[in-house]
């Protein structure tokens, strides 16, 4: 693979009359010698089902118009990295280097950014390495488990100054665009409850039983997969079904919760919920997890100065049956926004005429459309290209050219692990959680919550 360095000589033999022909490279290296001193060179950690299904088609849709380049992928597991490898090379059109792990990845000269695509207890860990080799990164979410991670990795990125955006798309939709706009005007009001609901019947989800029968450990590398976590065993199945298997994943408040949760920290500027509580099971999928196929967590929001305002927030997921589907539903006293439905109502608010009557100020909202692009959230396992995470891949992108901040910054990633650690810690003790903001820790029982 040329290095850019290459690549630039190679465009100034060219300006100096000695053609490609002539040194013996296709006419297809012109695509690739084109611009490519300015052309931003991009590596993928860890080609999963998610970077395979979503990220990557994105990413390709939109790397032409933005001169950006795929030129690597490392995957510690050698069944996923020549897959990765042969899928790159298709996309791609070019060789692909297919490294053995990050700091192999990480000696590429050429390497501007990398997107991170690994496992959930990963993420954090794997952009404080990404960071401290002067990368940008476009990382999944959940963003951190543990409140260590979580700090160390929101150092490193802002210590970096580099262009930084974690995986909740949402906020690269026109719909919570809209939404966001018309609370922070005051033409909403303010919030008083918000329901969330993300319902599913899938039992395959987040299995992965052929593959764990086909894995053999000689082929991967265990150590560096447990990435900082307690030494453990050898098991195929927290390997490949991590997202079942606590700590390795807190299943779905890091998986389904996070996405939502963030728009409520985007909507009203709060930065995590004053307390949380929690309470699910495994009621249905009795195959080994450890992690719930029901739950539900209730959250306190408002002011840490005043806790005689805010609202609020009601969130519930299951397993075992789609009925509802997925919900986002935020309250005032004068109505409702329905973002799954692109809507504004007046549904539920005081009308004018109770509210004289209880001499009091009615803030009648109108019913109306969100935005002109409604948003829809996808909620099967393989969403493809979809729109949103179309837009966020780009917003990143663009962000990385122009050196600006994406829509997903290192502050919302943070805000959105402390929920989820909040809301996973009060499952796991059956305790209320709060946070404690001089020393940034969850706290249950008048202790830390670690682990």
């Amino acid at each position: 693979m040329k290095s850019r360095r290459e690549f630039l000589k190679d465009s100034l033999l060219t300006s100096a009359g000695i053609t490609l022909s002539a040194m013996g490279l296709p006419a297809s290296s012109y695509a690739r010698i084109m611009g490519a001193n300015d052309r931003v060179n991009v590596g993928l950690v860890g080609f999963s089902d998610r970077a395979r299904q979503t990220l990557l088609p994105c990413f390709f849709s939109n790397h032409k118009e933005l001169n950006f380049d795929m030129i690597a992928v490392s995957d510690i597991w050698s069944r996923r990295r020549e897959e990765g490898k042969a899928f790159l090379q298709q996309k791609a059109g070019h060789e692909i280097k297919a490294c053995v792990n990050n700091d192999e990845l990480y000696k590429m000269k050429d390497l501007d950014a990398v997107m991170v695509a690994t496992a959930d207890f990963q993420h954090a860990y794997h952009t404080i390495e990404a960071v401290g080799n002067k990368m940008d990164v476009y990382c999944e979410k959940p963003f951190a488990e543990t409140m260590d991670d979580a700090r160390k990795a929101l150092k490193a990125v802002k210590d970096s100054g580099k262009i930084f955006q974690v995986g909740t798309q949402r906020r690269s939709g026109d719909s919570y665009h809209a939404a966001n706009n018309f609370i922070k005007e005051g033409k909403f009001g303010p919030i008083t409850m918000v329901e969330m609901t993300w319902n599913v019947n899938q039992p395959g989800r987040w299995r992965r039983p052929a593959l764990v029968k086909e894995i053999r450990q000689e082929d991967t590398d265990w150590t560096r997969f447990l990435a900082g976590r307690p030494k453990d065993n050898w098991d195929p199945r927290k390997y490949l079904e991590y997202r079942l298997f606590w700590p390795y994943s807190s299943g779905i408040f890091g998986q389904w919760m996070t996405h939502q949760i963030d728009t409520v920290h985007w909507f009203t500027g709060l930065q995590h919920p004053r307390s949380a509580v929690a309470n699910g099971g495994i009621y249905m999928w009795k195959d080994g997890r450890v992690n719930a196929d029901t739950i539900t967590a209730v959250f306190d929001y408002g002011p840490q100065n005043d806790p005689t305002s805010g609202f609020q927030v009601s969130y519930s997921s299951r397993f075992s049956n789609s009925s509802g589907g997925t919900k986002e539903m935020y309250y005032s006293n004068g109505g409702t926004i329905d973002i799954d439905k692109n809507k504004i109502t007046p549904a539920g608010g005081l009308t004018e005429r109770e509210a004289q009557e209880m001499g009091l100020h009615a803030n009648l909202l109108p019913e109306m459309t969100l935005a002109t692009n409604e948003t829809k959230i996808a909620t099967s396992a393989n969403m493809g290209g979809d729109p949103l995470t179309n837009a966020h891949v780009r917003n990143w992108m663009q962000c990385v050219r122009d050196r600006k901040p994406a829509n997903a910054p290192i502050e919302a990633a943070y805000s959105h692990s402390i929920a989820l650690i909040m809301a996973n810690a009060a499952y796991r003790t059956g305790l209320k959680a709060t946070f404690d903001e001089k020393t940034q820790e969850v706290m249950v029982g008048g202790k830390p919550f670690i682990m």
